[in-house]
């Protein structure tokens, strides 16, 4: 029931703000750009540093998408087992098998890799390249807030509201 249930007025505004807020850090238009990874850590409050390590254009260009993976992340730092040597923590199984499911289905692609979701592109430079990715990144953090809303997580969304200077506090 918690994964088909509709979420009530509230959720669905805290989604929105969600998508919006990872839409505005991944876009660069209103905020300086963050990579795909950061632009999830910073909407859900999480430190940034291991999240630089999933931006895959700026490295290498391959791998799992870093907004895909940087979601399975956060849902690991906020429903995984706080021990190390314990089994995965089932609600969290649950979590990661939902979101995995509803990304593929959301994005309308199977393919998990940026090299390959991206190959559509002419050039990885291009707008209508970095326009895909900004949509990746909105519709992940959408699906992040809802798979934590669904399983009964605090969802703790971070508005961009920039500072005097054009710089956006970063949580670090």
């Amino acid at each position: 029931m918690r994964w088909t249930r509709s979420l009530t007025r509230d959720e669905a505004l805290v989604v929105a703000r969600a998508r919006e807020g990872a839409r505005l850090r991944y876009e660069g238009r209103v905020i300086a750009h963050r990579s795909c990874g950061i632009a999830i850590a910073e909407t859900f409050a999480r430190p940034t540093r291991p999240y630089q390590a999933l931006r895959k254009g700026g490295i290498t260009g391959q791998g799992e998408c870093g907004t895909r993976l940087g979601g399975r992340m956060v849902l690991g730092e906020l429903l995984g087992d706080p021990d190390p040597s314990g089994a995965p923590h089932p609600l969290m199984v649950e979590a990661i098998q939902f979101y995995d499911a509803q990304w593929s289905a959301r994005t309308e692609t199977q393919q998990r890799h940026c090299d390959g979701l991206v190959a559509q592109f002419s050039a990885f430079r291009s707008p209508e390249r970095a326009s895909f990715c900004t949509g990746l990144a909105a519709e992940t953090a959408a699906l992040l807030a809802e798979t934590l809303l669904r399983a009964g997580g605090e969802v703790q969304v971070i508005d961009v509201s920039v500072e005097p200077g054009g710089s956006v506090p970063a949580v670090r």
